[in-house]
């Protein structure tokens, strides 16, 4: 579920949620459900995308909005008298890796309207609770600004071993019952928690609030104390990130996580939880290259010299999720090659730019410039079996870039603030 956009008016309402949660960490709010009013249904409405997938009920954003005052009115009335039901959500199975999918779940358009006003109000509550280590699901936090803390964390916090750990199919593990107990430490709103279960029951709500007290603050509060040597924790939503001053504190830590983990209904992956000694390479080591790799957020990481003979930390596309762009790239063009060329054109630049935005990091332009060469073969692949009179060939597509031109793999976010 999104959160609070920035721009976004926060009712005077939430305002007050915030600053009283803010300042008294153990309060417990009993009355909250009021705040999911028509205006802040209407606003959850407005945050969703333009081209959301569609539910169940095939029903589209501009659909619902044709009588939009009218269908918010029943949704609100229903949720007074607790009659609204979050209906079946719609499986889809996405790519993942060589061979596998993962499957993901889409809910019907009012369904996720309601989803989005009860995050406003939980998130207006957790928000203050929520530790720095923590980037997913959060406003004002990213993805990069989980790589930046992993820069810093390796780079200047004296780390030397990582352990880089995978929840299995986090979502559809957890224990609602005891995501449920979690919730109350800070609601008691009655209405409120009945809303939440009805969203559990589908499997919905994104679990943030789950593993800030089954992680976060565990790891925290009890497993920094008891350790020789500095640690770091940085999560983004179920992937995570350990880093340890000392050895023996990371092997006994990944023991204590397996069983902490169990506890809690979820299982770390055996192929893909490990410990890397991760150390800075010493100045005097040769190669161009670190030993080590280890990958986060889609990206591989390791250890490289700069310009000037120092190492540092870069970052590459990973390369499941580079050959994952290809057949991607290569699907769209298959399935759509007879479509107007305005518009796969359109379609193109928008799948490209997405992919520059997130992976067109510092260090990363040879990575990008593999996938723009790739966009241009496989675009040129399937125009040529259009079935045109008149053959394509290299010439006449080089004529034809200039009129619908490819974005250019260009570095849109700086991860490190030292060019290499």
């Amino acid at each position: 579920m999104s959160p609070h956009r920035k721009g976004d008016p926060m009712s005077p309402g939430l305002l007050k949620v915030v600053d009283r949660a803010r300042k008294d960490p153990d309060t417990r709010f009993t009355s909250l459900a009021h705040l999911i009013d028509q205006e802040a249904l209407k606003q959850a409405f407005e945050r969703i995308r333009k081209d959301a997938a569609q539910g169940v009920d095939d029903v589209t954003k501009e659909q619902y909005q044709e009588h939009l005052d009218e269908n918010i009115q029943a949704l609100h009335a229903r949720l007074k008298a607790g009659k609204w039901r979050h209906q079946p959500i719609r499986r889809v199975h996405i790519p993942k890796a060589p061979g596998k999918t993962r499957p993901i779940g889409i809910s019907c358009i009012e369904d996720k309207i309601v989803q989005g006003a009860l995050t406003e109000v939980l998130q207006a509550i957790y928000e203050q609770d929520f530790l720095p280590n923590s980037y997913g699901y959060r406003p004002k936090r990213s993805a990069h600004g989980a790589l930046r803390a992993v820069d810093a964390m390796v780079f200047r916090g004296g780390i030397k071993v990582n352990l880089e750990a995978d929840i299995q199919a986090f979502f559809d593990s957890l224990l609602r019952d005891k995501l449920k107990e979690m919730l109350q430490v800070r609601v008691a709103d009655t209405s409120l928690l009945r809303l939440v279960g009805k969203c559990l029951q589908v499997g919905v709500l994104d679990g943030e609030q789950y593993l800030h007290y089954v992680l976060d603050t565990w790891f925290e509060q009890e497993i920094k104390p008891s350790l020789a040597g500095r640690a770091q924790l940085i999560r983004y939503a179920d992937d995570l990130l350990m880093g340890f001053e000392s050895k023996e504190d990371a092997e006994r830590v990944m023991e204590m996580l397996t069983q902490r983990m169990a506890d809690y209904g979820l299982k770390l992956h055996p192929d893909k939880t490990r410990l890397i000694d991760f150390g800075r390479p010493a100045r005097a080591e040769s190669g161009a290259k670190g030993p080590a790799t280890f990958d986060f957020l889609g990206f591989t990481l390791y250890w490289q010299r700069g310009r000037r003979g120092q190492w540092r930390l870069a970052m590459k596309t990973r390369k499941a999720r580079l050959q994952r762009a290809f057949k991607a790239l290569s699907e769209f063009c298959r399935r759509h090659r007879h479509d107007p060329l305005k518009r796969q054109h359109a379609s193109l630049t928008k799948r490209l730019e997405g992919h520059f935005n997130y992976f067109g990091v510092n260090g990363n332009h040879r990575a990008l410039y593999t996938l723009a060469q790739a966009a241009r073969r496989i675009w040129f692949k399937w125009l040529c079996r259009r079935g045109q009179k008149r053959r394509l060939n290299w010439e006449r597509f080089g004529d034809f870039l200039k009129v619908f031109p490819l974005p250019k793999p260009t570095i849109r976010v700086r991860i490190w603030a030292m060019a290499p």
